[in-house]
């Protein structure tokens, strides 16, 4: 198993923007294409309150290629995507980190 832990740093103000595109499309892309989630998570305290966290399970890097491709390749995605940022853009940038289970982990 691997897990794929996604970090989008927000614009300011535009956190509420990025969780409603979550819900209302993205996550349906997610099912869509058989892409697993582990969770989501906002910042409580750190140094920016302006994050969305979350973490994907993949069994193998193969997998996750072919399934994100697919999913980010999709021109409903696309277009859902641009008109979601019409009128301003909500994502400043992404962080992305690609973590395996030690042994004596809990979750492997």
């Amino acid at each position: 198993m691997i897990v794929e832990m996604r970090i989008y740093h927000c614009a300011p103000g535009r956190l509420p923007a990025l969780q409603e595109r979550f819900t209302n499309t993205t996550l349906g892309f997610f099912e869509k294409y058989g892409i697993e989630q582990i969770g989501f998570w906002t910042t409580l305290i750190g140094p920016s309150n302006h994050a969305l966290t979350y973490l994907l399970k993949w069994e193998s890097l193969a997998e996750r290629e072919a399934k994100w491709n697919a999913f980010q390749a999709d021109q409903e995605w696309i277009a859902k995507r641009a008109a979601s940022e019409a009128e301003k853009a909500i994502v400043e940038r992404i962080e992305n980190h690609f973590l395996t289970p030690t042994a004596f982990s809990k979750l492997r």
